[in-house]
């Protein structure tokens, strides 16, 4: 099974999806001329503002709902996997995943409110909506649905249950073990797989509102606390800092473990951690309640930055700067050795090592509490992300009880994941997250050439921002958009309300 599951990634994770992801990022900077950059202090003040609706959520609650998406087991294991196999270079290229990858989420988020819909009272869009009505092309649309639903349902959720297990497991290593069907599981893992999914169908049985209540209290607490411990290790280790930020840039380009395994692996682990096109945060963005499309385009930009430059890069510099890391080489030879051979490079032990280093007994410990938050937030959003593509699907094919089996299968694939080996849960994960980025960044490219909706809603924004208007309003047929009936809509109603008031 791991050996297949490796070969399919050969595949999917080829040099040319990394050359995919980069050059998406670096085109939709250009076409939005740097609009990540230009747009900074709007996205902070339309993060503060907004309001929720019987339909849908809040921006902030959108951003919360996407972060516990972004902000997972990839902050902290991820970072970990990343400079154990790719070197501390690959940590640089992270950060220019981040970057470039902000235009590409503004594209994509954008895209998902211009063509969202309302089904049962509530909002619903993503990827699958807009390749539909953008590009007029119903079978890819369904394939990119198939996909999520597989990848969100099945896929991914082992990744962020497995994290949690590990983490725990090292913190409870002495609670001994049962031979199950399918291998030696830890007590550990069983009691953490078992809390896991009974707080999980507690919540998702519960709906977008219960999601997005949990994820707006504990995604910005726990993502606060990590980055405070991360800056007291820094704080404490100061003197090491600039030395650690040198050996980043230094190994990006002269890599121990080679040129392009620490752009593999960067690039990598920063699409699966910030998801910038991997066509996740759009589900969310489509769920906000905004006055134009472009503002959760805008916010949802902004969250790319908090996931990777904030949580991501104090996870890379804990480990960094603490030495609490392998190098892997060729086989099993190592290029870098500075903890024991036998720590797992593709779990959470870096991280807990380095915190151990400064908060003896509390390391361990503090880590896996933070990995089952971040973790288990990060589940719930691909339950949200898997039912909005069930919804989809349940608009042309109505198939009883579709909701409740997907409910069924992520509970099981989490307990699954949390009590098997890191190798094979990482690796489903990867498959995942390749087949998703392959088909919404081949289709966002394709909606810019036939129509720029996210270009045209981000000119008409700017427009309405310089003129200082008050209220924003999107008249999607005045700029040349098709498909886009959810505004349309809106637009006779608010205009029919404003007659009936005169």
């Amino acid at each position: 099974m791991q050996e297949l599951v490796n070969v399919i990634n050969g595949y999917i994770w080829s040099s040319a999806l990394i050359y995919l992801c980069l050059g998406a990022g670096l085109f939709f900077t250009v076409v939005t001329r740097f609009v990540q950059l230009r747009q900074f202090s709007e996205m902070w003040r339309l993060l503060m503002s907004g309001k929720s609706s019987e339909q849908g959520i809040s921006s902030f609650q959108a951003l919360a709902v996407s972060l516990s998406g972004r902000v997972g087991a990839g902050n902290i294991a991820g970072v970990a996997a990343a400079i154990g196999f790719g070197g501390p270079g690959a940590v640089f290229w992270m950060w220019v995943v981040a970057f470039f990858g902000a235009a590409t989420a503004y594209i994509e988020s954008a895209n998902a409110q211009i063509y969202k819909e309302e089904h049962d009272g509530k909002y619903h869009g993503g990827p699958a909506y807009y390749i539909e009505k953008a590009m007029g092309q119903k079978w890819y649309a369904w394939t990119f649905a198939i996909a999520t639903i597989l990848a969100t349902g099945v896929l991914l959720p082992t990744v962020q249950s497995n994290t949690i297990g590990t983490a725990i497991e090292q913190v409870f290593s002495n609670t001994g073990s049962i031979e199950t069907v399918i291998g030696v599981i830890s007590y550990a893992k069983i009691y953490t797989a078992t809390a896991i999914v009974l707080l999980l169908g507690f919540i998702i049985f519960g709906g977008i509102k219960r999601i997005a209540h949990f994820t707006q209290v504990v995604v910005p607490f726990m993502a606060l606390a990590y980055i405070l411990i991360s800056l007291i290790i820094i704080t404490l280790n100061i003197s090491q800092l600039p030395n650690a930020f040198m050996l980043i840039i230094s190994d990006a380009f002269t890599p121990m473990a080679g040129f392009g395994a620490a752009i593999g692996w960067g690039v990598k682990r920063g699409v699966y951690s910030n998801e910038a096109g991997q066509g996740t945060g759009p589900h969310a963005a489509a769920a906000a309640e905004v006055e134009h499309p472009a503002q959760q385009g805008l916010v949802q930009a902004f969250s790319v930055y908090i996931d990777t430059l904030f949580v991501c890069s104090a996870t890379a510099f804990m480990i960094i700067i603490t030495g609490t890391y392998n190098v892997h080489g060729i086989g099993d030879a190592f290029i870098i050795q500075n903890v024991a051979s036998d720590v797992v490079a593709s779990g959470p032990q870096f991280t807990q090592l380095a915190v151990e280093s400064v908060f003896v007994g509390v390391g361990k410990p503090f880590v896996a509490l933070a990995l089952f938050f971040f973790a288990f937030t990060t589940i719930l959003a691909y339950y949200f992300i898997a039912e909005n593509n069930i919804y989809y699907i349940k608009r042309t094919l109505n198939i009883p009880g579709a909701v409740f089996m997907l409910k069924a299968v992520i509970l099981v694939a989490t307990f699954y994941g949390t009590v098997k080996a890191a190798s094979i849960a990482w690796g489903l994960g990867d498959i995942g997250v390749g087949l998703m980025a392959w088909l919404n960044i081949i289709g966002i490219i394709i909606i810019f050439f036939l129509s720029k909706p996210a270009i045209k809603a981000l000119k008409d924004y700017e427009a309405q921002q310089k003129a200082g208007v008050t209220k924003y309003t999107f008249d999607p047929k005045k700029l040349g958009i098709e498909g886009a009936t959810f505004w349309e809509q809106r637009l006779v109603n608010e205009t029919n309300k404003q007659k009936d008031i005169e």
